[in-house]
């Protein structure tokens, strides 16, 4: 995580494939306990989605990682899928074109 985290947010779901993920639907930290799945976010001060996270029965299933260019445009996703053991690091250039994309399993 950044060191220059200002905000946690949670969602119902997102939509589209683009990364970073567009999430829908704010919910309020109350609502948070009746949830099943839902998604957090953090979000450093210039508004730009550093870290999501796919939270099922309270455990995260997955997360996404994200690094931006200096015009804020992606650099960088990583996508881990818990279960499966698995990391994705994608990386971008400031135009949005996969520059490349490499699957390794995860360290224990």
């Amino acid at each position: 995580m950044t060191s220059d985290l200002a905000s946690i947010r949670h969602f119902v779901s997102y939509s589209g494939v683009k990364l970073p993920l567009k999430l829908n639907t704010p919910l309020e930290d109350a609502d948070l306990r009746h949830r099943i799945t839902f998604y957090r976010a953090y979000y450093n001060a210039a508004e730009q989605m550093t870290k999501v996270e796919k939270v099922v029965y309270g455990e995260i299933e997955s997360f996404h990682d994200y690094r931006y260019h200096a015009d804020g445009s992606l650099s960088e996703a990583t996508v881990v899928m818990v279960a499966e053991e698995e990391s994705t690091l994608m990386r971008f250039s400031p135009d949005g074109s996969l520059l490349s994309s490499e699957t390794s399993a995860l360290e224990s």
